[in-house]
């Protein structure tokens, strides 16, 4: 590998807005914004929109959505007669 030309990676704090769930990383990404960790330390704050906590998928409310119904309709519009 080359040297010096990857980032320096740091311990950064990443928040999910919706959820309130927070955790503690290491990540390239910086920011303005502290908080005080569990440790009593402070590191960067990065707030993310989605996480695993929210996401529902992860949350078990994902819902599938029943297709059958639209492919069977546009199958009996288009059929070739």
């Amino acid at each position: 590998m080359k040297a010096d030309i990857h980032p320096a990676y740091k311990e950064v704090v990443f928040q999910d807005v919706s959820s309130d769930f927070s955790f503690l990383t290491r990540s390239t990404l910086s920011s303005k914004e502290t908080v005080k960790w569990e440790d009593g330390q402070e590191y960067p704050l990065i707030k993310v929109e989605i996480s695993s906590a929210s996401h529902p998928f992860y949350t078990g409310k994902h819902k599938i959505m029943d297709t059958s119904g639209r492919v069977d309709k546009f199958r009996r519009r288009y059929a070739q007669k």
